[in-house]
């Protein structure tokens, strides 16, 4: 046995653990293994895979030549048996990796109890591993589900260069991130950290500087023990997460001032009591010495010849009481090697079928026959229920807490933690860790409604900000998210979506209200102008206004009133928004009909008997309202088939905007830019026909209404392009009621007073006698017919 630099009382007395299972079992009435004995050897590997190694190779004294084992015929090789049928150990995951590689070979069970390392759990690598302790994949889950019960936003983890350390924290990193935890850095220590080490003060200047709420420490005890001794000498006064290393280790409690470096909670395997060892330890002495016991004594003799006031002064000293020695025992560690040798008695008495009398089978049996054995077992020992899933246990953690609120430290349990997944904790202090809104640190951890939480210039420090507007967060500082497109969030707390308004020029608007009652008076009036013009259709007055041409005007007239009513109200459809391609039409039809008749006027007293053929063919009122119009048709047409107006709905800060868009706005141009220049025509044929004898005045009434509506539009365009919002169309319908109503007033209506109020100017002598006294006044004479 190799003698190690340091001696621990607490590994002594795990020796002593199994020293005690083993003779329990063997003292057991009635019988475990009736007619056997369990007989064992124990090594000191200190630790080290140097020394795991020889201890291996000396189990396994009957291995044969390793070229042998180069083609085996089968999973496990057929080899001369070793003396030794199965293992309990390695304490450390290094060496356990290290030694299960050799036990492979012979196919010999290795049990350990307290390696937890995640690659151990890889059947293929290490068939005959099992252990009486849980995976680190569960601890690392479990110590990430207890991070998110406490509501730590932020932690730093520090590992070793080891297989315990570098899996731990590879797996807390990977858990945590994927639980939105800030990982405000990962340190992973060297295999020969000492107080000495050069890294030693960077790591101190990143504890100083951390802002994490909890720092996880996952190596075992002797890296544990400089950082605190480091954390209590700066009196750090931290939150620490203990893996099951450290998490009960009495050299890391057991420092001086151990409270300054800060509050500790740990994980640790399933601790419970050995049952009758601290009667065995007490009483142990006075049964025999054997080589460890004696190895024991002479570095702490018994301290029976001094008081009991020096006894307990000396407990931690240069001598040992057996009282005081059973305060050193530990219930974790302790007990998974308790259950590990329990485990090997129940796989034998499987294997040998034994009951409480014999056992059926001998003893020549093999390491593989064993081992698949131990693998089937599911027994509870000592309320413990234990069954193995690829070699891993079905044992959970207990979460332990270190009470410095008195001047002893006290390991006390506070949770529990399972495979499945589950968590209990204390429902106190869950409410209370989840009350802290702001760090030490000065760091939030959440917001109220309406706010996120956005990390500052210090990593893992995050503030609370407002969203902005159309952006909400429910609470908990999560992030602002954009609401939908017809949503908004409120002004003063933004932390939800509310459906925008619908926004339109609604009927019951001043406006809209103003523009009906105008539109309907309008229609009123040319239904009436329409009648009266019917009534008095054989008149001279309906001859000069153009004949049949007039009822054509007053129908175009009629649609453009009517059309105003597709701009008002909630447009529901692509077919609301075809207000302005039908109103160009319309008008086009209206203001052709004026030109035909001016051109028809112009035509007859300009134009001698002797002027040419051509000329007087313009007069041809019909074809040209058909041609004038019929491109304006082709043009509106146009519009409407290739990019027709559409129904739009444009967002804005808290109401949707319904609203028919010009996609084309060089086809709305066209269209209007077209009316205007036959709305030129008829003005310049109108101031040309100014001079002419007009008894009904069709040229200056028909200037007033062209100019009318070129001003109306030129007004309206500039609005139109650089104006949006709900009152757009009435804009548009302004527009169209002050054009219509211009041609209206101004061309048809004095007609009507004539032919209603001015009788005797509505016959053939009125007009014949204008004609007259009008050339007479230029000195021409007018020959009568």
């Amino acid at each position: 046995m190799p003698c190690c630099a340091q001696y621990s009382v607490q590994m002594f007395l795990r020796s002593q653990v199994m020293v005690h299972a083993i003779q329990e079992i063997n003292r057991r009435t009635p019988r475990v293994l009736p007619g056997l004995t369990l007989g064992y050897d124990i090594y000191d590997t200190c630790g080290d895979v140097s020394y795991a190694i020889r201890a291996a190779l000396e189990l396994l004294e009957k291995e044969p030549d390793t070229q042998t084992c180069l083609l085996p015929s089968k999973f496990y090789s057929a080899m001369p048996e070793p003396r030794a049928k199965v293992v309990i150990g390695e304490r450390y995951s290094e060496v356990s990796i290290a030694v299960a590689r050799i036990f492979t070979l012979s196919s010999v069970p290795q049990i350990s109890y307290a390696s937890t390392s995640e690659l151990l759990s890889k059947k293929f690598k290490f068939p005959t591993f099992l252990r009486t302790v849980s995976s680190d994949k569960f601890q690392t889950k479990g110590i990430s589900t207890m991070i998110k019960s406490f509501n730590w936003k932020t932690v730093a983890i520090i590992g070793s260069d080891d297989e315990y350390g570098k899996y731990g924290s590879d797996s807390l990193d990977e858990t945590l991130r994927g639980m939105q935890v800030c990982i405000e850095f990962v340190e992973i220590l060297s295999g020969d950290f000492t107080r000495t080490n050069s890294k030693l003060p960077e790591l101190k200047s990143k504890l100083e500087k951390s802002v994490a709420e909890a720092i996880i420490l996952f190596t075992k005890d002797a890296n544990v023990e400089v950082i605190m001794e480091l954390a209590i000498e700066r009196n750090l006064n931290r939150t620490w997460i203990a893996s099951d290393t450290w998490s009960t280790s009495d050299r890391i409690f057991r420092l001086e001032n151990i409270q300054r470096a800060g509050q500790v909670f740990g994980f640790i395997f399933k601790r419970n009591e050995v049952p009758g060892f601290k009667a065995h330890v007490t009483s142990m002495f006075d049964n025999g010495i054997n080589a460890i016991i004696q190895n024991h004594m002479t570095r702490y003799p018994l301290c029976s010849d001094q008081s009991e006031e020096e006894t307990a002064r000396n407990c931690s000293g240069e001598c040992l009481d057996p009282l005081c020695l059973a305060s050193f025992i530990d219930q974790d560690e302790s007990y998974s090697i308790y259950l590990a040798v329990q485990v090997v008695a129940e796989g034998l008495r499987q294997l040998l079928k034994c009951d409480s009398q014999r056992c059926e089978r001998n003893t020549n049996f093999t390491t593989s026959e064993l081992l698949e054995e131990l693998k089937k077992v599911n027994f509870t020992v000592n309320n413990t229920q234990l069954y193995f899933n690829d070699g891993d246990p079905s044992l959970g953690y207990d979460i332990v807490y270190w009470n410095t609120s008195n001047k002893d430290v006290k390991i006390q349990t506070i949770g529990e933690y399972w495979p499945n997944g589950s968590i209990q904790l204390p429902e106190a202090l869950l409410q209370r860790m989840n009350k802290v809104d702001v760090t030490r640190f000065n760091c939030s951890k959440t917001c109220n409604p309406g706010e996120m939480l956005k990390q500052t210039g210090t990593k893992c420090c995050t503030q609370c900000f407002r969203c902005a507007a159309k952006e909400f967060s429910p609470g908990n500082g999560t992030v602002c998210k954009k609401c939908g497109d017809n949503q908004h969030s409120p002004d003063v707390v933004r932390d939800r979506c509310l459906n925008n308004t619908d926004d339109f020029l609604q009927w019951w608007d001043p406006f809209s209200i103003i523009l009906s009652c105008w539109a309907v008076c309008a229609i009123i009036v040319t239904i009436v102008f329409t009648v009266v013009f019917f009534h008095f259709r054989a008149t001279p007055i309906v001859k000069a206004v153009g004949g049949y041409l007039c009822f054509l005007e007053l129908v175009s007239l009629l649609s453009g009133f009517c059309l105003v009513f597709t701009f008002l109200g909630k447009p529901q459809t692509d077919s609301s928004c075809v207000g302005l391609p039908l109103f160009g039409m319309s008008f086009c039809v209206c203001i052709s009909c004026i030109l035909a008749n001016l051109l028809q006027i112009w035509v007859g007293f300009k134009f001698d008997l002797e002027a040419r053929s051509w000329v007087k063919r313009l007069n041809q009122p019909l074809a040209i309202v058909l041609v004038s119009s019929g491109i304006q048709l082709a043009l509106s047409v146009s519009w409407l088939t290739v990019t027709p107006p559409v129904l739009t709905k444009n967002p804005e800060e808290r109401t949707t905007l319904h609203q028919c868009d010009i996609v084309s706005e060089g086809f709305f141009f066209s269209v209007i830019a077209y009316d205007a220049f036959v709305a030129i025509l008829c003005f310049l044929f109108a101031i040309k026909s100014k001079k002419l004898p007009d008894l009904y005045k069709n040229a200056e009434l028909v200037t007033v209404a062209m100019v009318l509506f070129l001003i109306i539009w030129i007004i309206f365009l500039p609005l139109y392009v650089t104006l949006r919002g709900k009152y757009t169309p009435a804009i548009q319908c302004a527009a169209i009621l002050i054009s219509c109503s211009s041609i209206l007033g101004c061309h048809l209506a004095p007609k009507c007073y004539i032919m209603i109020f001015r009788k005797e100017l509505n016959n053939e002598k009125a007009i014949t006698e204008y004609i007259r006294k009008h050339y007479a006044q230029k000195g021409i004479a007018v020959v009568r017919s």
